[in-house]
């Protein structure tokens, strides 16, 4: 039998524990998996197991690592800062890419162009190799040319664009 994982958000654990404890105050014996997936389902506000499930699950935005990527831009969505942890690195990266032109060969100096408008620090030559070790822009060996990566931006970067377009 496979393993399917079911997310399950109680947003009060007390209230929870009191229903589930309701419950099972009826049973004489303790109830088997089917029995205890149900009672589970029903103690958290659902109509039962198969409820829980059919729900659709929005776990694949990281929001702690997008509230500490807007901690990073002020109010006219200027970068302020370099982030400490990787992972918010790559996400304020994004915003930079979306600024590049696709399907067009740039020279260095006109990367630098758009990268120090969306920056209110001086240090445009990280955010140029940072986008090109994550893989969001390409450069040729000699530096002649910079070039976009195509590739579809995650959920956190789509919220973080609009959060900051929204300023």
């Amino acid at each position: 039998m496979t393993k399917e994982v079911t997310p399950l958000f109680i947003a009060d654990v007390s209230a929870f524990t009191k229903s589930l404890r309701k419950f099972l105050a009826v049973e004489d014996s303790l109830p088997g998996h089917a029995a205890m997936l149900a009672l589970i389902a029903k103690s958290a506000g659902y109509r039962n197991h198969q409820h829980l499930r059919s729900l659709p699950v929005d776990n694949a935005l990281d929001t702690l690592a997008l509230k500490r990527a807007r901690r990073v831009f002020d109010a006219s969505g200027r970068m302020t800062r370099w982030p400490k942890q990787t992972k918010v690195q790559g996400l304020c990266l994004w915003p930079f890419w979306a600024r590049l032109p696709a399907h067009q060969d740039m020279k260095e100096a006109e990367v630098n162009a758009v990268l120090q408008e969306g920056m209110a620090f001086d240090d445009h030559v990280l955010l140029r190799r940072s986008l090109i070790d994550h893989g969001l822009a390409t450069r040729e060996t000699d530096g002649s040319a910079y070039r976009r990566v195509e590739r579809k931006p995650t959920p956190e970067a789509l919220a973080l664009m609009a959060h900051i377009k929204g300023r």
